[in-house]
């Protein structure tokens, strides 16, 4: 008996190296970051995909922006980026890949105990223009501003040349709100009296901030009125695939084009952009 103990408890070890060798190989992790307003959203799908799949682990990396995850995918350090913007054309050379999978409202939003619940194109530039704006109240309203380089400004700019002369002038002024990233935004917007800014809905909406949206120029901004044209301002997010991406990144990227993922995105405030093909 003892000898036969003794022959088996080398056979059990064996087996359990085998197994775990071959748990480990078919184990996939997939890597994903970028914009940090997408981030939330990515992560409910990669819930619901990993669900489905077992064997593959999504891991969400905190904010990197577009660029910033745009790049760690070219180094290798990404096996999937997410981007509000268009890939440029070095990085479509490098043999990127970029699908719109989504677009959310973009939104001005105020601190909450600000009670003005819409604004014009006429009242945001007279704002920014404004050294010391104030609210109707005769209140002090504190603009929350982006960097120059990032694709709210140029989302906020591209609304008209009036807007975009305004938005130079209120940044090029001393002493203005600047949050660096999405979440510093939406962050100030919530802990700052009579803060001002603009954010995606997804982001407001999957993160439960705290904020008030406003209606611009009279319309409410729903998926609804986006989809209907009513509803101007949006933001676009980019699934980006490098050139050798892997079978399970692929695979993902067919996932954000199911029905699936559509009710997952709608629910997140986000209007899918990309036809549903059961999965």
């Amino acid at each position: 008996m003892l000898g036969a103990l003794r022959l088996l408890v080398p056979l059990l070890a064996t087996l359990l190296t085998l197994w775990s060798v071959h748990a480990a190989e078919a184990a996939t992790l997939l890597r994903i970051g970028g914009n940090g307003s997408a981030l939330a959203t990515l992560r409910l799908l990669a819930a619901a995909y990993h669900k489905r799949h077992p064997d593959t682990t999504i891991r969400v990396l905190p904010n990197l922006g577009s660029s910033g995850g745009i790049n760690a995918l070219h180094k290798g350090a990404l096996d999937l980026a997410v981007s509000t913007r268009a890939l440029k054309t070095d990085e479509q050379e490098q043999g990127l890949h970029a699908v719109e999978y989504a677009r959310t409202p973009f939104v001005f939003a105020n601190n909450l105990k600000v009670s003005k619940t819409s604004i014009t194109e006429y009242e945001l530039v007279n704002l920014l223009n404004q050294e010391l704006p104030v609210g109707p109240n005769g209140s002090r309203i504190r603009i929350v501003l982006r960097p120059e380089s990032d694709t709210d400004t140029s989302l906020v700019a591209q609304i008209s040349p009036q807007v975009e002369q305004a938005l130079r002038a209120a940044q090029a002024r001393p002493g203005m709100l600047i949050a660096v990233t999405d979440a510093d935004c939406l962050e100030t917007l919530e802990k700052t009296p009579g803060a001002f800014g603009a954010a995606a809905l997804s982001q407001i909406v999957t993160e439960k901030r705290a904020v008030r949206i406003l209606s611009y120029n009279g319309v409410a901004p729903t998926l609804k009125n986006l989809a209907q044209g009513s509803y101007p301002l949006s933001k676009r997010y980019y699934l980006v695939l490098g050139k050798n991406a892997s079978p399970a990144a692929r695979d993902f990227a067919t996932f954000l084009t199911s029905p699936a993922a559509h009710g997952i995105l709608h629910q997140a405030g986000n209007l899918p952009t990309v036809a549903a093909k059961e999965r």
